[in-house]
């Protein structure tokens, strides 16, 4: 009896645990409120809402994570076609005439714990359903934005959208009719929101998440980037931005019923928290770091004191112009690649290069394998030929000028550089986003002719215009070198040019950056640097000649004066030749004596 009393107690104490394990893991969420999420380790998390007011049609459950998956599904147990895994996953229900209650359920794909934030949204028979003309991907109705980034572009893909219906009604068809009473109707409008600058916080990304969730906030707080039509594609590219928090919002807009609804918003850092190489965490190289502060400081030179010591001004001038040139040729034609390689496809693609060369003798497998780990895995290897190349650049900038005395070549190439970057700037602002230049004839037509007209007022004011040239070139770079240490918007004037030229399908992509706090100040600081060069430098060089002369030029003229002036001593001096030949005939013969050799007498 007292068994039976023991095995009883167990059960009950068993139960109720169970029925506490399950409030535990069960949330309950109130319309267009957000709720903090903890899934367990190993568990699934139940997101219920009840009290449905009878006039929502539909719902959407977002829920959003730093950089962990999660998996929101319909079921207990997540199945193909019934669930979504992602950071910023989302999932809509329509609901039945009588329906008050909807759930959902939470999990991590691989069983380890993730913290979050979610909210249900609410929405009408008259609101347009975001992805319920879903084609492309396994739900039937997907919300969803997905998005993929590289180096070059970040883009963005959702699915179009329906006209709305009610409880109970059949959804209309979305591609029988274009009518105006159909889905086509609808219009698409994509916005897009910075994250503070630098800031890698998940507590950053929650407070910020917050202000995009629904269609007001979107419009309040979000820059529009774009509208588009339902006969437009539903893929977007952005310029990518590496270390800078992106959230991508889309709203969906019904004209006729003046009515609208927003996707699951989405988050991007263009980099990888969880990846060993180029991780969020660890974006600075210090090869790279080194580059530019190296760079920075030749830039500060150059900025006060570039037009007084011209041949250093020439030197960097040509490094710059040859590295950027040589570091095109050589990403273009190389097999290097950008994107993010993992341990594993490192691997495999050794275990592909060895099958290839098993047949070979032993030394080439190992120079072959020893130059393909070098040329695929390190870019510290780019920037080493970069910089050589630049020095080579800058040797013979200075030596075509010591040999010839052309100093009107070199300041045309100066001119050059510094029209590249007056058309750097002004594609940079929100001109280069207009339509017409994401065309590539049209860009390069109208960047090239800004880039060669800068140079034909250096021959009228060529002295002017390289101290104009020394002070904005050589501010610059210092706001590259402060990148190389914290994030600035500024280093895209040049990035994003340098991009275009390396990627094809980098013209698709909208190249707008944030400028926050720190870009107006580097902006000042640029500004401040710029005009403090070229004033010091236009004040100290107003007494002394346009440009030094050629040294080359200088010995020329003085052999030829020597050569024609008898009256000069040094036109009697034998040349190098014949005095080397002389000192050897010293050296090597003996000298007969002449004349009288005893001391002569008093």
């Amino acid at each position: 009896m007292p068994l039976k009393r023991e095995c009883l107690v167990l059960l009950v104490l068993s139960w109720v645990n169970c029925l506490r394990a399950q409030d535990e893991n069960r949330v309950m969420f109130s319309l267009g409120t957000f709720q903090n999420v903890s899934v367990p380790v190993n568990g699934t998390v139940q997101a219920v809402i009840s009290r449905i007011p009878a006039d929502v049609s539909f719902l959407t459950l977002q829920f959003h994570t730093h950089h962990h998956n999660v998996t929101l599904s319909y079921t207990l147990i997540p199945l193909y076609g019934f669930s979504v895994t992602a950071a910023d996953a989302g999932l809509l229900s329509n609901l039945t005439p009588s329906q008050t209650t909807v759930s959902w359920f939470l999990r991590t794909p691989d069983g380890s714990s993730v913290a979050g934030v979610g909210v249900i949204l609410p929405y009408s028979s008259t609101d347009p359903v975001p992805g319920a003309c879903n084609q492309e991907f396994p739900l039937e109705i997907d919300p969803n934005i997905y998005v993929q980034y590289n180096l070059f572009e970040t883009t963005i893909t959702f699915a179009p959208a329906n006209i709305g219906y009610g409880r109970g009604e059949s959804p209309p068809p979305c591609d029988v009719d274009m009518g105006s009473s159909t889905r086509w109707r609808l219009v698409y409008e994509v916005y897009q929101y910075f994250l503070p600058e630098g800031d890698l916080s998940e507590q950053s990304l929650i407070s910020n998440m917050e202000k995009v969730a629904n269609v007001q906030n979107v419009q309040d707080n979000s820059r529009k980037v774009m509208s588009l039509s339902s006969h437009d594609r539903t893929q977007f590219s952005f310029s990518s931005l590496p270390g800078q928090g992106v959230i991508f919002s889309v709203i969906v807009r019904d004209p006729v019923l003046n009515t609208s609804a927003s996707y699951i918003p989405v988050h991007t850092y263009a980099c990888s928290f969880n990846s060993t190489l180029d991780g969020c965490n660890d974006l600075g190289r210090v090869s790279t770091k080194v580059f530019f502060t190296v760079l920075g400081l030749a830039g500060l030179f150059v900025c006060f004191v570039g037009h007084r010591f011209f041949k250093c001004e020439l030197f960097c001038m040509g490094f710059g112009f040859m590295a950027f040139v040589f570091f095109i040729l050589i990403t273009r034609t190389t097999q290097l690649d950008y994107d993010t390689i993992t341990r594993a496809e490192s691997s495999s693609r050794h275990r592909g290069l060895r099958l290839l060369l098993c047949r070979n003798s032993l030394m080439i497998r190992v120079m072959l394998l020893q130059l393909y780990h070098v040329l695929w895995i390190s870019p510290g290897v780019r920037l080493a030929l970069t910089a050589l190349m630049g020095v080579v650049g800058g040797v013979a900038m200075v030596m075509s000028w010591w040999r010839f005395g052309s100093v009107m070549a070199c300041v045309l190439v100066v001119g050059l550089i510094l029209g590249f970057f007056i058309s750097s700037i002004v594609f940079f602002t929100p001109l280069g986003d207009l339509a017409i230049f994401h065309n590539d004839v049209v860009f390069w037509v109208v960047f090239a002719c800004i880039m060669v007209v800068v140079p034909l007022f250096f021959i009228r004011w060529p002295r002017e215009g390289n101290i104009i040239t020394c002070g904005v070139v050589g501010a610059y770079t210092v706001v590259l070198a402060v990148n190389a240490y914290t994030y600035t918007s500024l280093s895209y004037i040049t990035l994003d040019v340098l991009k275009r030229f390396l990627n094809d399908n980098f013209s698709r992509a909208f190249i707008s950056v944030p400028l926050q706090d720190v870009d107006f100040i580097m902006i000042t600081v640029w500004v401040v640097l710029g005009v403090s060069g070229i004033v010091v430098q236009l004040y100290r060089e107003k007494s002394r000649p346009f440009f030094p002369p050629s040294p080359y030029v200088m010995w020329k003229q003085e052999r030829e004066r020597r050569k024609t002036n008898v009256l000069d001593p040094s036109h009697h001096k034998p040349s190098l030749s014949a005095r080397i030949l002389g000192r050897i005939r010293q050296l090597t013969q003996r000298t007969e004596p002449a004349g009288e050799t005893t001391p002569l007498l008093l």
